[in-house]
């Protein structure tokens, strides 16, 4: 099961880097709205890349001068490039799968690793509200007073607090989550988010039209 996930992740990864340099992102329903997340950790990801492609030449010129054995020299340079390439891969994931509000509800993504759709009928109200997590982890689970919380979070970050009606159980990397009472997220622009949302659930609420 482990190995199953390991190997999905790196072809998605893969698989997102490719559509990120040819400008092929996933297609948006009509009249859906997409929402970043990434600016949080962008300036972390940029200076690892930059770091890592200056990394390579000088570790190269290094190990040419100390090591006699060419394969030696090879092996490291194409792990550093392989390196290289998953990092710009996991910013590309990050870029090209938005949180998405459409007719269906609201998609939570974080890269190729959370993807989970929250239906407007199950959820009681939205709210923007900027918060700090105690870890990095994207993935946070934590009980308070009115129950399970469920945090997707950025940049140990999360700024839309989604209340659900009732108790629901969502689609989570290593299988569906136990009942969560609230989901929070984090976007770069919450309040355009929250705006969105709230369109959508006036919509719900005033039921079809007669």
């Amino acid at each position: 099961m482990l190995l199953r996930r390991v190997v999905a992740y790196e072809v998605g990864m893969w698989l997102s880097l490719g559509r990120w340099l040819l400008r092929r992102p996933p297609a948006v329903e009509p009249g859906a709205a997409s929402f970043s997340y990434v600016g949080v950790v962008k300036p972390i990801l940029v200076t690892f890349i930059a770091l890592s492609a200056i990394e390579i030449p000088i570790f190269d010129l290094i190990l040419r001068h100390t090591v006699p054995w060419p394969s030696v020299r090879h092996t490291a340079i194409v792990l550093g490039v392989w390196g290289l390439l998953w990092m710009i891969g996991l910013f590309a994931s990050l870029r090209i799968h938005p949180h998405v509000a459409g007719s269906a509800g609201l998609r939570v993504r974080n890269g190729i690793s959370v993807d989970l759709l929250v239906p407007w009928s199950a959820v009681a109200r939205i709210e923007h509200r900027y918060r700090s997590l105690p870890s990095s982890r994207t993935v946070q689970v934590e009980q308070a007073e009115t129950g399970t919380i469920l945090n997707i979070g950025t940049g140990s970050q999360t700024a839309v607090d989604v209340v659900l009606c009732e108790p629901l159980s969502v689609g989570l990397p290593k299988g569906p989550s136990g009942p969560v009472h609230e989901i929070r997220l984090y976007a770069d622009d919450p309040a355009a988010l929250v705006a969105r949302a709230r369109e959508h659930l006036a919509i719900r609420l005033a039921g079809p039209e007669n």
